[in-house]
């Protein structure tokens, strides 16, 4: 998947839910950057490197992975395929609302 289609896919996940009312970065090793703004209604999303109260670094395939329920968040977190910064709190919030 390019950043276009890992974005629209985002961006579909998060409509099927509640607001999530932060603003999380996805650092995509490999592919740029993924800003979701749940502070707005509807939320916004964009390829912009802007401040986030959490930001998930993952390589495209991982987060394709975790996406499609082909890999446990929590399990990548421990192994260190992805990373995380900020706050963890918001990070526990995206696992449910991203697996199919």
């Amino acid at each position: 998947m390019n950043l276009e289609e890992m974005t629209l896919l985002i961006q579909s996940r998060a409509a099927e839910n509640l607001p999530l009312g932060y603003r999380v970065k996805f650092d995509i090793n490999d592919l740029g950057i993924i800003l979701w703004d749940g502070t707005e209604t509807p939320a916004i999303f964009s390829n912009d490197d802007q401040d986030s109260d959490a930001t998930v670094g993952v390589t495209s395939d991982n987060l394709e992975k975790l996406m499609n329920g082909n890999l446990d968040p929590t399990l990548a977190f421990m192994t260190g395929k992805i990373k995380v910064s900020g706050s963890k709190g918001v990070v526990m919030k995206l696992s449910n609302m991203l697996e199919s």
